[in-house]
């Protein structure tokens, strides 16, 4: 347990300045002078406003204003910064409103094509400050910044700029619904149709929107600073040997359990040491009990296609049964979906993966 106190020390330290600065935020009607504030509309609010909002207290120039809640143009007119309302986007004039009928702004301009809501704007021009403010403290450089920066709006500002703007995130039928996601917990905290309401509970709850928002973008930012980056240096040093596994070159051996995935992907994508898309099939681990697993690597980064399933004649059997029919020494099981098994030693779970390529 030693080796992982100073991990927590590290995401103590970025939630801690985080709550810190989230301590002194102020959410009320406009009252006198307003040009010293964040504006953005009342009445329901939605996760894009109130994490826009949050975000703006993580940074140097804008984490003591009050956030004013109104509609009247005037008066949003007279704010320093306005989110989600007023019908402008300038972010010269700090001005980013995005329900206009010609808004089309997006993130990447080359890969992502979903609009921004108010969230990814905010984000999009000041996010890499939020994010070297919340990572300082770990020593984190410029180029480590940049890796966050693009990951945090892949992983967790992208689905709320999609929500918004009611883009769906998948093509074709609808299998299940996702009723708990970020933008629906915020959604949750407007005050009921049926219940008492006041200018006073609806501003305390949209600071509680803004707490909840905010501090799971917190909470996603600490993650991956401190769990999912460290994890990159094992995947590249896997892919260097990788030839030392099996000849062929499609299966990775992790000399432990850590997010691999998105690491492999990536460097696919910059060819890391000769690595094409698409070369590696399986990922051999060992798990906390002491054996060893076989994960097929998906298509993508979240899908549920593999590229190269484990063989269906052996999916849903286990143990002795397993190891009879495959006649391999060691099995545990191979899941009934065809992803992933499990062996008792390194050389089983090899044998396992080396059978499997045969369908190749």
């Amino acid at each position: 347990m030693k080796r992982f106190q100073p991990l927590k020390r590290m995401i103590s330290t970025c939630s801690l300045w985080a709550s810190e600065r989230l301590s002194g935020v102020q959410v009320s009607k406009p009252t006198g002078d307003c040009s010293e504030s964040i504006g953005t509309h009342n009445g329901h609010f939605h996760c894009d406003e109130a994490l826009a909002c949050g975000m703006l207290m993580l940074t140097d120039k804008y984490h003591t204003l009050p956030v004013v809640r109104t509609r009247d143009q005037s008066i949003i007119e007279s704010c320093k910064i306005v989110v989600d309302v007023g019908g402008t986007f300038d972010a010269e004039k700090l001005r980013f409103d995005h329900h206009q009928r010609d808004f089309q702004n997006i993130f990447f301009d080359d890969v992502k094509k979903t609009k921004l809501s108010s969230a990814g704007l905010v984000y999009k021009y000041f996010g890499k400050e939020v994010i070297g403010n919340l990572t300082r403290a770990q020593g984190a450089n410029e180029d480590i910044v940049d890796i966050l920066y693009n990951k945090v709006y892949e992983g967790f500002i992208e689905h709320v700029d999609g929500i918004d703007n009611g883009i769906e995130p998948y093509t074709g039928e609808k299998n299940y619904s996702i009723s708990t996601n970020l933008s629906s917990r915020v959604g949750s905290l407007n005050v009921p149709w049926n219940q008492e309401n006041t200018t006073e509970i609806e501003m305390e709850q949209f600071k509680k929107a803004i707490m909840l928002a905010t501090t799971e973008f917190v909470n996603h930012v600490s993650q991956l600073l401190t769990i999912w980056l460290p994890a990159r240096s094992i995947v590249e040093e896997s892919v260097k040997r990788r030839h030392d596994i099996d000849d062929s070159g499609y299966i990775l051996l992790l000399a432990q359990p850590c997010p691999w995935k998105s690491h492999l992907y990536d460097l696919e994508d910059e060819s890391f040491s000769g690595l094409s898309k698409g070369d590696v099939k399986y990922v051999l681990y060992p798990d906390s009990n002491g054996q060893w697993r076989v994960q097929c690597v998906s298509m993508h980064d979240g899908s549920f296609q593999n590229r190269l399933s484990l063989p269906e004649k052996y999916r849903g059997v286990r143990d002795e049964a397993l190891s009879e029919l495959w006649n391999i020494p060691g099995c545990v099981f191979v899941h009934a979906a065809g992803f992933i098994a499990g062996n008792k030693t390194y050389e089983g779970a090899l044998q396992m993966a080396r059978n499997s390529l045969k369908q190749i």
